[in-house]
């Protein structure tokens, strides 16, 4: 994978958390909102972690992963990792 997109985001989070009709959608407006916020508590956000590891071949940190609390920071973190790990 060479760029881990909101949409990848979004397919991991219904995934590790199903889908909750109460739960505000993942979108542009919603990027800096925490992943409480949006419903999603530390356990779905663990599975988030793990099944974006194995898609995308990298290795998050569990501080690092606790750290990235908004959709744009855990964004931002996997394409680092993904750039740095191609170079």
């Amino acid at each position: 994978m060479s760029q881990f997109t909101v949409e990848h985001l979004k397919a991991l989070l219904e995934q590790a958390a199903g889908q909750d009709a109460d739960a505000p959608a993942l979108t542009a407006d919603t990027l800096d909102s925490s992943f409480g916020d949006l419903g999603y508590d530390s356990l779905a956000m663990l599975e988030v972690a793990s099944l974006a590891q194995r898609q995308c071949g990298i290795t998050l940190e569990d501080e690092a992963v606790s750290d990235a609390d908004t959709p744009r920071k855990l964004l931002t973190l996997v394409n680092g990792l993904i750039t740095a790990d191609a170079a």
